[in-house]
Formats: C-alpha cells, sequence, structure tokens
C-alpha cells in the first residue's frame, strides 16, 4: 500500500486528474440541477482549480495537451459526419462566406482597437485574435441538437472550416506585425503548395485507399483492431498536418472526411465518442484555469462593455457575410447567433502574441476574460439561436426595409384573447395539436390552445403561443376561449371518455364551432357523431388512407380520380378494410411515364445553378419542366427565363424518372 502511495505521490498528473473529475463530477451535477449546461460546469471547474482559484492542479501543461487532443477527436468525428461531397457542396460558403467573416471582423476590429489607442501592428493582431470563433464549442452545441446537416449548420461549420485554414496564415503574420524581417511572402505560397497537396492526397485516400484498408481490418472482426486502426489514422494525419505547418484541428478534420467516404464511418463514431468526450472536457477546464476572476472583478464594468461590443461586431459581420453569399435572413442571424464567441485557437495565437510582444499581461487578461465570458454565453444564445432570430425578424421595420432585405413576415401570431372571433381552438397540444397550430400560424388562422399539461403550458406560453392551461370539459375554460365565436374546434386528445364529454359540453354551449375529432378507432366515431361533432377522423383508418392517397398521387394518378376512390371507400362505411369479403371498389388507371417531385438545391455552384433558366436549357438537355420554386418561404410559381436556383431552393419538376435522377445528381449531395 505504501509503494503504491509513493507511486501515486510521483505522479502529480494523477492528483490533478482526481481533482479535476472530481470537482467537475459535483459543479456539473449541481449546475444540471438548474439546467446550465455542461460546458459551463467545465469552465466553472477549471475557473475553481486553476491558478486564480483554489490552485489545485499543478500540472497546467499536461492538462493543456489532454485537452489539445479533446479538440482533436472533436474535429475528427464531426469529419467523420460531414463528408468530402457536403464540404464540396458548400466550397461558396468556405471561401467567400468565411473570407468575409474572417477579414472584415479583422479590418473593423483594428479601425476600433487603434480609436482606443492601440499601435497599428497590435490593433491589427487584435483583430486577428477576435476574428476566430470557437469550433470546439459551437459544433459540439451543433451536434448535441442534431444541427449540424441543418442549412444553417453548414453554413456555420463552412465558416469554422475556413477560420481553421486562416490560422495557418495568421500564425505566419504574427512575427512580421512584431517586426520580424522573415520572408512571409514565400512561407505563404509554401503554406498553400501544402494544403493543396494535403487535400489532394484526403481525397485520394478517401476513394481509393481508406475503404479497402477499413475492409480488411473490420473482416478480422477483431474490435480492438479496428478501434486502434481509427485513432492511428486520425493522429497521424494530424500529426502530418502539423509538420506542414497546418493545424492539428484542420488535419483531424481532414482525417474523419478520409473515413467518412468509407462504410464504416457510424462503427468509427461510435467507437470515438465515449474517448472525446473526456478529453475535450480538458478542454473546457484548461479554458476555465485561464480566468483571473480578481481581475474580472475588478475591470467588471470595462470587460462587460467590450464582451458586449465584441458580440455586436462578431454578429452583425456574421449576418452580413452569410447573406452576402445568397442565404435568407433567418439563417443568416442563426448563424450570427452561433459563432460570436472567441475562439480557441485565438487562445493559442494570444499566447504567440505574448512571445512577441504584442500583447502586455493586462491585455491578455482583458481577451481572456472576454473570450471566456463569450464562450460562456454561448450555449444559452445558440440553444436559442432560432427563436432570436425569429424575434429579430418580427421587430417592426418599414415596408421599404422589409422589401430590401427579403426579410419574412412575422411567423408568431399575437392573438388578444379578448378580440377572439373566426378562430381555431386546439384542445390538446400533443404531435397533432403542435402541427396544427404551426399550420394555422403559417396560414395566419388566429387560434388558441386548451392544454392538461402544466409543463408544457409554461414553456409555450413563454415561447408565445396562445395557450392556457383548464379542461376543456369545464365551460369556464371553454368560454375564455370563446368557443361560441369560434369558427373551427378541433378535439386532439388520446382519452377518448374526455373527448366525447368536451364535444358534448361545446354543443351544450353553442352550434357554431364546426367540430373535428381525432379518435383512436373506427368504432368510436358513431358515438361522437351522435354527441354533436361534425367530423371524426379515427387514426387507424385515416393512416391507411392517407398511405394509398400517397401512393397513387406518387404515380400521377389524377386527384379526381384518386379523391372517387377515396369517397367510395368512405361510402362502403369501412369495409373494405374491415371486411375481407365485401365487395372493394374498382379504378382503372393508366400510368403515365413522367414524375411530378420536388429537389433540393444542396450546392452553391453547379452547371444548373446560379445561372439564368434560359442559359440552364433543362427542357433542351432533360426534357425536364420547372413548375416552381420555394425560396425563403414564399413559392414561386411565376416562373421567368432569366430566374436562377439558388442554394438552399426547394426546386418542383416534372419529367421522365431518369432525367429526374440525373437533375437530382447535379443539385443535391448525396
Amino acid at each position: 500500500m505504501l509503494q503504491l502511495i509513493l507511486a501515486a505521490a510521483e505522479l502529480p498528473m494523477l492528483s490533478d486528474l482526481v481533482w479535476i473529475f472530481g470537482l467537475a463530477t459535483l459543479v456539473i451535477l449541481v449546475f444540471m440541477r438548474f439546467k446550465v449546461p455542461t460546458i459551463i460546469g467545465f469552465l466553472f471547474t477549471g475557473a475553481l482549480a486553476g491558478p486564480y482559484g483554489l490552485s489545485l492542479v499543478q500540472a497546467s501543461t499536461t492538462v493543456e495537451v489532454l485537452s489539445e487532443i479533446g479538440v482533436i477527436l472533436l474535429l475528427f468525428v464531426i469529419g467523420m459526419e460531414f463528408s468530402l461531397k457536403s464540404l464540396m457542396a458548400i466550397k461558396k460558403a468556405v471561401f467567400i462566406g468565411g473570407s468575409l467573416q474572417v477579414f472584415i471582423t479583422i479590418a473593423v476590429t483594428t479601425f476600433v482597437s487603434y480609436f482606443l489607442g492601440f499601435d497599428w501592428n497590435v490593433a491589427v493582431f487584435i483583430g486577428f485574435l477576435i476574428s476566430l470563433s470557437s469550433t470546439a464549442i459551437v459544433l459540439k452545441l451543433l451536434q448535441e441538437a442534431g444541427q449540424v446537416n441543418t442549412i444553417s449548420g453548414r453554413t456555420t461549420l463552412a465558416v469554422l472550416i475556413f477560420q481553421d485554414i486562416v490560422i495557418v496564415p495568421l500564425m505566419l503574420l504574427t512575427p512580421m506585425l512584431a517586426g520580424e524581417s522573415d520572408n512571409v511572402a514565400l512561407s505563404l505560397v509554401l503554406m498553400l503548395v501544402k494544403g493543396v497537396a494535403v487535400i489532394a492526397i484526403t481525397i485520394l485516400s478517401a476513394k481509393y485507399l481508406m475503404p479497402q484498408l477499413l475492409f480488411r481490418i473490420a473482416k478480422t472482426r477483431n474490435e480492438e483492431l479496428f478501434l486502434l486502426s481509427i485513432i492511428v489514422i486520425c493522429f497521424a494525419i494530424a500529426y502530418l498536418t502539423s509538420l506542414l505547418g497546418l493545424s492539428l484541428g484542420l488535419g483531424a478534420f481532414l482525417a474523419g472526411l478520409i473515413i467518412s467516404e468509407s462504410d464504416y464511418s457510424h462503427h468509427a463514431t461510435g467507437k470515438i465518442l465515449p474517448f472525446r468526450e473526456v478529453f475535450l472536457s480538458f478542454f473546457f477546464v484548461s479554458v476555465g484555469m485561464l480566468f483571473d476572476i480578481t481581475f474580472l472583478y475588478s475591470n467588471i464594468l470595462i470587460i462587460l462593455g467590450l464582451t458586449a461590443l465584441t458580440f455586436f461586431v462578431k454578429f452583425i459581420i456574421a449576418v452580413v457575410s452569410v447573406k452576402s453569399i445568397g442565404q435568407n435572413l433567418k439563417d443568416s442571424l442563426i448563424v450570427g447567433f452561433s459563432i460570436f464567441q472567441i475562439g480557441e485557437f485565438s487562445l493559442l495565437l494570444a499566447k504567440e502574441g505574448m512571445r512577441y510582444n504584442l500583447l502586455d499581461p493586462e491585455t491578455y487578461q482583458y481577451f481572456l476574460a472576454i473570450s471566456i465570458l463569450t464562450m460562456t454565453l454561448t450555449p444559452f444564445l445558440l440553444n436559442n439561436r432560432e427563436k432570436l432570430a425569429f424575434k429579430i425578424i418580427n421587430l417592426p421595420v418599414s415596408s421599404r426595409l422589409n422589401k430590401r432585405f427579403n426579410i419574412n413576415p412575422a411567423t408568431t401570431i399575437a392573438i388578444n384573447e379578448e378580440e377572439l372571433k373566426d378562430h381555431l381552438v386546439i384542445i390538446g397540444y400533443g404531435l397533432n395539436g403542435r402541427n396544427l397550430s404551426l399550420a394555422a400560424k403559417s396560414a395566419k388562422i388566429p387560434y388558441a390552445i386548451i392544454e392538461m399539461n402544466p409543463e408544457t403550458v409554461k414553456v409555450e406560453s413563454s415561447n408565445g403561443e396562445p395557450i392556457i392551461y383548464g379542461d376543456a370539459g369545464n365551460e369556464a375554460v371553454l368560454e375564455h376561449v370563446n368557443i361560441n365565436k369560434a369558427r373551427v374546434a378541433v378535439i386532439a386528445i388520446s382519452n377518448a371518455d374526455a373527448t366525447k364529454r368536451i364535444v358534448a359540453t361545446i354543443r351544450h354551449m353553442t352550434s357554431n364551432p364546426y367540430i373535428i375529432v381525432r379518435t383512436r378507432y373506427v368504432n368510436e366515431i358513431e358515438e361522437n357523431i351522435n354527441l354533436g361533432a361534425d367530423e371524426v377522423i379515427p387514426e387507424e383508418f385515416e393512416t391507411s388512407i392517407e398511405i394509398f392517397y400517397r401512393v397513387l398521387d406518387k404515380y400521377l394518378v389524377a386527384r379526381h380520380d384518386i379523391e372517387n376512390f377515396t369517397e367510395e371507400i368512405r361510402s362502403h362505411n369501412y369495409e373494405l378494410f374491415r371486411t375481407p369479403l365485401s365487395p372493394k371498389p374498382q379504378m382503372k388507371i393508366d400510368l403515365p411515364d413522367i414524375n411530378f417531385v420536388c429537389l433540393k438545391v444542396e450546392k452553391d455552384s453547379g452547371q444548373y445553378i446560379n445561372i439564368p433558366l434560359k442559359d440552364a436549357r433543362l427542357r433542351d438537355k432533360l426534357g425536364i419542366n420547372i413548375v416552381a420554386i420555394k425560396r425563403d418561404g414564399k413559392t414561386i410559381t411565376d416562373i421567368q427565363a432569366d430566374q436562377e436556383l439558388r442554394y438552399g431552393d426547394a426546386v418542383y419538376v416534372v419529367g421522365k424518372p431518369d432525367a429526374i435522377e440525373e437533375l437530382e445528381n447535379e443539385l443535391e449531395v448525396d
């Protein structure tokens, strides 16, 4: 036992790990109780355990190394879940959107810093620091929310990828700003050549080498060998890029891209995730350890002001940059709320600045405080980015600005319950109720919701939904939503007895609203009709109706014929589905050799993208006609010759199946 104690004493890292994991467990347990994001818990743990807190951790260098491994594994997993095809589909967002965001931020920050009294070279370096965002935090949050593959998520990833690339020339320019005489131009050219070489190797490996290698490894059915191979691939490519002067994170991302093109990416992701979570926690702890709480307390007003200024500048520039590449305002705002913070690569760059005396200790502490505060704010703003974007869109603006910036109308309908009339009453806010409210909101139909779950009422009320708590079988509750003035009442709850009681109560109070009832089974129809329901939709029957309706519609059977067939089934009182021996309705159809589909434009460049339709000549080349284009929530049906297909569009086309497949390959990412 004594030998074990002595051995532990010789390993200071072991005691540091115990303190970090033990303290993190307690902190996160408390934070989770108050629904504070885990990332904030790790930052707080670092602040407590670090030299400016309780000084519990001695081997801070070791913690930084472990944190770097966490960033590598994060980017590796993101690369595996992305793909080369997906990356090429957003190359415009990477190189145009990303460069605009970085270079405009540098320019604006340089001007502001110079105005605040810094020398021009220091002001430019501060611009370098502010221009970069946190890849580790943002991608982790997007991944947890399942938002990486949305338009805004992919655009955010594109900008972050460019930032990871541009960190290399920024590191090379730092000595020049400090007065060093290195040949920076030659270094940049060499770096560009290296970058092209690495990308070429990545593409060739993904296509030819990696699938064969992983197939042979997986064929052994040895899980340890498979895991070891994945780890070797990740760190070997990261190490290769670092030898070439590129960042470790970029190499890890490229390694993930290589594996993503194989059939084993999902299995590899599952193997790596536990390691990523452990090592990534060290990154957030290491950032928190840099936080000097006494310095923050002494300069709190200045730091808060600079933090607000940083947020405002980065947010506005991100929105303008993303909007300039053709994204709608909503997605641009969402990206802005995602990348407003200062990132981990800025922390690495700041250390270089300290080495070359571009930052003095006081400025460095200001920078650290602003960085950590913006990182701390990120989970709260990013998790609510869509709500915040809609609130900005819904701000009162002039019609001229509305038209100029293509701002969509407000999506949240504010209703004064005292003025409810000719409205929709939704009883039950489950899946059906939510979908119905979305449809009503989209169609600008006034509505009110009655729900019995108090938690749901509390959450949705705070989100602006016109919802009240109560039993819809109570007349006082129904009076509160002006049931006698409603045009339609929809009862979408799963309790059959409660449904009947609500129908009877509504009909006792008024005959005005058209009552639509959702039930689970066909045998509940008759009783609800007798109680006063106008229409009863049984799930088991209507699901089957919906399935065959969509199948026939997909085969382009005339809508009139499908509807006649549907009505004939209904007129048989569902006997077609309930009694095998009942006479079955017949329909003679002639299936056409054409198809009508909706294709999504998932690339920002191509032979049919961003050029006038008259020049694309889709009808001449493929025999395809464009019926409509849906863009930014608006449907364009008047298709002109100078109309263009843009990234994010939904395109409705008619043509033969093989022609549509060819167009799909040009527009969408496999």
